[in-house]
């Protein structure tokens, strides 16, 4: 026989376990999601609930029976402005990482031991610390919408200190003397490539979708406008930067434009919307066939450093511009990054600013070349050429 009280009611199963009922503000009869083993517990519960409706924190529980699985899909297909590799990475974590551990189960059951077990089996799987990151980040999004905006949940479970960090290995940082060199040892077809990478801190999406009429080879500027971006199962979709901060004017040090010029004049079609980047059949470079293409691998390896990845182009490049005594708002805006103060970079550096930036790195290059140049001590200054005989 259920207990009579002034808020809700309490009864005792044939189990000997007690049930909970109680009124919500719509009058409705709700039923709590556990039985409990002692009705002191119950109690608790239904002294806890009406504390909640009475501050208005209170949250159906029928409303979060969902399951994570099922809300995160709907996340990922609702979130506005996502681009197609964003969701097709989103998708690839839910179904290899979440969805398998923690797909059917309710929301309304989700809490911080659960989540941090779920962690624990990922990396005792061989899951590395940065996947398991992206997978907790994406995971803690999810459960945010939850709490802040569809207001199924109470809080985020997701507490776990240093679970969102990851810990990648340092990247290597080359000097102005190995991307020079590097840009030799590629075929000519993609020496270009290298050092606009470089010396335009571009990232690999955008310098592969430049088109001619992005480059104004005479005023040394390149307007970053579009990128590539591979998503599986579609291919390579061209869409607008990923941020804001990423459309930008970046201008090119003059030390290299003339390599440029060669380029544009020898592999590129004075279509305005022709690639300037390509595979010799005119087709645009995927990043998975980046080794097979321009022969990567062979190139670091004879360069030195055979763990160099292209993406380390775009980083020495962010390196040796910082090292041209630049604000941290002027090179924010060069390399096109994002952050919370997007809208202020975005609007205030100047390109005076981002002229003096290359020229700067365009004295520095001359500088390395000049040097590279100059003949070995005790030597004739000819090629091939013999110093003095001793006497």
């Amino acid at each position: 026989m259920a207990a009579r009280r002034r808020f809700g009611s309490i009864r005792k199963r044939d189990s000997g376990r007690y049930q909970v009922r109680y009124p919500g503000p719509d009058g409705r009869q709700r039923t709590a999601p556990d039985t409990f083993a002692r009705k002191s517990d119950a109690d608790r519960y239904l002294l806890m609930v009406e504390a909640q409706m009475m501050r208005g924190e209170w949250i159906d529980p029928e409303r979060a029976r969902i399951t994570l699985g099922d809300y995160a899909e709907r996340w990922i297909t609702q979130r506005p402005g996502l681009r197609p590799r964003t969701v097709g990475l989103y998708r690839w974590l839910l179904g290899k990482h979440i969805t398998p551990y923690l797909g059917g189960v309710e929301l309304s059951r989700l809490d911080t031991p659960m989540i941090r077990e779920w962690r624990a089996s990922l990396l005792g799987n061989g899951v590395s610390e940065t996947m398991a990151a992206k997978a907790y980040r994406l995971l803690r999004a999810v459960l945010m919408t939850a709490v802040n905006e569809d207001q199924l949940l109470r809080k985020n479970p997701c507490r776990i200190p240093g679970a969102d960090q990851e810990k990648p290995a340092e990247r290597p940082v080359l000097t102005l003397a190995q991307v020079l060199k590097l840009a030799e040892l590629m075929d000519e077809r993609y020496r270009a490539l290298v050092l606009v990478t470089t010396f335009a801190c571009l990232r690999w999406g955008e310098v592969s979708a430049l088109q001619r009429q992005d480059v104004d080879a005479d005023a040394g500027v390149i307007r970053v406008r579009q990128t590539f971006n591979e998503v599986r199962g579609v291919g390579l979709v061209l869409g607008p930067p990923k941020s804001r901060a990423g459309l930008r004017a970046v201008s090119v040090p003059a030390a290299i434009l003339p390599a440029l010029r060669e380029h544009l004049a020898a592999f590129v079609d004075d279509n305005p919307e022709a690639l300037v980047f390509t595979t010799p059949s005119g087709r645009p470079i995927w990043r998975g066939n980046l080794n097979k293409v321009i022969g990567w691998s062979a190139a670091i390896g004879k360069l030195g450093v055979p763990g160099l990845h292209f993406h380390d182009l775009r980083h020495s490049g962010n390196t040796i511009a910082a090292r041209t005594g630049a604000s941290t708002r002027e090179l924010m805006a060069r390399m096109g990054h994002d952050s919370a103060q997007a809208a202020m970079i975005y609007q205030h550096a100047t390109s005076e600013a981002d002229r003096a930036i290359a020229q700067a790195v365009s004295d520095a290059v001359k500088a390395e070349r000049k040097k590279a140049r100059k003949p070995a001590a005790g030597g004739s200054g000819k090629p091939g050429g013999r110093g003095k005989k001793r006497g």
